[in-house]
């Protein structure tokens, strides 16, 4: 049975959100004026999270100084991020999404895909059930989204991509020659700037023409894993499934989204710090340890930059954890302003034993596993917050007060989560 897949992409999530809740309180449509959701501008850090299209047209960008975008339109409207708000409309929309399909993977706050496969007999034209969804969003919510139709992720991620707002696209395979192979190399789905370059170097600037080279030639100039998947996607192929949820046993991952941006070292430690005792705590509730640790970081491009490192042995041990991510984060952070900080544990194994270094200092790892069995065992006890460890505590300072909020409601929610656990 061939596949067929929908992805629903909210157009321009944050200011639509923004401008349906207002336009129900009889205030001007902020999609309809110059407008934007960012930063207060009276601050070096505030930047342009969302702009309407009337905001693009003055050349305002998306991820540019506050101050920037003012002058380039000095009666622009600027309202500020409220992610309750968007919270809310994300759980909504995907609840709709929920009623159409059997299985639904969401990808981010504002975008989810669809396996519609084999719900011939109930939806029996794709392209009719697409527009369904769509209007009843509009309807019933106040925003519009984008539906892309295909036999893949890819292909249905790219269709919806397509021109905008408010609109439903296909891109099946027989459709990839007209629709997709004319398109800038640029357009291809997780091409980086790197790989574009290196194939524009080389003589490549469609899709098409990567699709039709050598697949040997595009490994040489990117790598073998990586000049392998974009081969394949340049040619349509992508046989991910669409997941209800992520599994699991394949991983611990926390990670925290900011307001203002995180500029130094010193607030970025113990940020990382805690995300690892979080994830940790987690991991050791589950009796398992990790042979794999990674860092995530956001900059102001909202592009996510992830690193990871193999372990010789695995460990649960916190401040192991946190070492390694520490090392991550120094060795690929260029200074860039961050926005988003995460940590994830894979490679898990249950195994009680663990290989033991000649180097390693025995005595040392065993008070570490004391230190995080009498943390554990407090916060079991009486809540996540009533313990923490001081490094965390004296380091706050360096955070600035925002960011200590954010990480204290973070801990308040989780607090709950972990309760039912």
């Amino acid at each position: 049975m061939e596949r067929l897949i929908f992805h629903v992409d909210v157009n321009s999530a944050f200011l639509s959100w923004e401008a349906a809740k207002r336009v129900k309180e009889g205030l001007p449509d902020l999609r309809e004026i110059p407008s934007v959701v960012g930063g207060d501008p009276k601050k070096r850090t505030g930047i342009v999270v969302a702009k309407s299209i009337p905001a693009k047209k003055y050349g305002i960008q998306t991820g540019e100084p506050m101050a920037m975008a003012l002058r380039k339109c000095p009666n622009l409207v600027v309202v500020p991020s409220d992610f309750r708000l968007y919270t809310e409309n994300s759980l909504a929309f995907k609840a709709i999404c929920r009623d159409y399909a059997p299985v639904v993977e969401s990808f981010s706050i504002d975008e989810v895909f669809l396996d519609m496969t084999g719900t011939s007999l109930i939806y029996p034209d794709p392209i009719a059930t697409a527009h369904e969804i769509k209007d009843k969003i509009h309807a019933e919510l106040g925003f519009t989204v984008n539906v892309g139709i295909s036999t893949n992720k890819l292909l249905a991620k790219m269709a919806s991509d397509f021109e905008k707002p408010d609109k439903v696209h296909t891109l099946f395979p027989e459709e990839i020659p007209v629709k997709m192979w004319p398109l800038p190399i640029r357009d291809l789905l997780f091409l980086g700037k790197a790989s574009e370059k290196r194939l524009q170097d080389f003589g490549i600037h469609t899709i098409g023409e990567l699709a039709r080279e050598k697949e040997s030639a595009i490994q040489s100039l990117l790598g073998e894993k990586t000049g392998h998947q974009l081969y394949q996607y340049a040619r349509g192929i992508d046989n991910s499934p669409v997941l209800a949820q992520a599994e699991e046993s394949k991983g611990f991952s926390v990670e925290k989204t900011f307001n203002d941006d995180i500029v130094s070292v010193e607030q970025v430690l113990p940020i990382l710090l805690e995300q690892c005792d979080i994830v940790a705590t987690r991991m050791r509730r589950k009796g398992k340890k990790c042979s794999c640790i990674s860092v995530t970081f956001r900059t102001l491009d909202f592009k996510n930059r992830s690193h990871q490192t193999s372990l010789s042995s695995a460990t649960d041990v916190t401040d192991e954890i946190y070492e390694n991510a520490r090392r991550l984060f120094l060795e690929f952070w260029k200074g860039q302003p961050l926005r988003l900080i995460g940590v994830a544990l894979t490679g898990l194994t249950d195994e009680s034993f663990e290989q033991m270094s000649l180097f390693e200092d025995t005595k040392k790892k065993e008070q570490r596993q004391k230190l995080d069995a009498a943390l554990d065992a407090i916060r079991m006890k009486f809540g996540n917050d009533k313990i923490t460890r001081a490094s965390i505590m004296n380091s706050n300072t360096g955070m600035g007060r925002k960011a200590k909020a954010q990480m204290e409601n973070e801990t308040q929610k989780r607090n709950k989560t972990d309760k039912k656990d």
